[in-house]
């Protein structure tokens, strides 16, 4: 695949396990919440989550190029880097995920994992009835609602500032070609660089 193709056009991005995995994941979340807790329901849509967690771990290793944690997790400067430009306006597209959207999604991850061990522990002999692990399993699952809302408002917000729509791109996995975006920068360097140039010419 060739992410600056010739042409422009769309390029495929995520592969048929990302957006499988995060639809499934978004379903279990959502599923969790609309059903009773402690239910049989709830239990295996925790660990069906859980399970969905531990396999997009794997294929963050062995998977597609952008599928891979190399090719979107950033350290602490380059997400600021990104931050900074994404204020002054100048911040460039990607076809994975950006520095900070990456941030958001080691969260979501983590936070995943921490409400299912938390619900699946309330199932141990040793922590049976125990309140305190309840408490912690609400406020996370809470939370986990909280980060789900900020993924949903960033992916409108990034649709509408990069005419991109993120949601429909993570359904069929294609992407606009990063060639599109130099075609467009080089049509508006064109249209303010040429009354410059008739005015030299008279």
């Amino acid at each position: 695949m060739d992410d600056i193709a010739p042409g422009g056009g769309r390029v495929k991005v995520w592969d048929p396990f990302v957006r499988i995995f995060h639809w499934s994941l978004a379903a279990c979340v959502l599923g969790a919440f609309l059903v009773e807790e402690g239910d049989t329901a709830h239990r295996w849509l925790g660990y069906a989550a859980l399970g969905l967690v531990g396999a997009r771990l794997l294929w963050g290793v062995i998977g597609s190029r952008h599928a891979r944690f190399g090719d979107w997790v950033r350290g602490p400067h380059a997400v600021m880097a990104y931050l900074r430009e994404r204020r002054a306006g100048i911040s460039q597209r990607r076809l994975g995920h950006n520095p900070a959207a990456a941030v958001m999604i080691l969260a979501l991850l983590a936070m995943v994992a921490a409400v299912g061990m938390t619900g699946w522990m309330q199932t141990w002999d040793r922590f049976f009835g125990a309140e305190w692990l309840e408490d912690i399993h609400e406020v996370l699952a809470w939370s986990l609602l909280g980060l789900v809302g900020m993924h949903v408002l960033a992916a409108l917000v990034e649709s509408v500032h990069y005419r991109e729509n993120l949601v429909a791109a993570m359904w069929h996995g294609r992407k606009r070609a990063l060639a599109d975006d130099a075609s467009v920068a080089a049509t508006h360097v064109d249209a303010v660089s040429a009354p410059l140039d008739l005015r030299k010419a008279h």
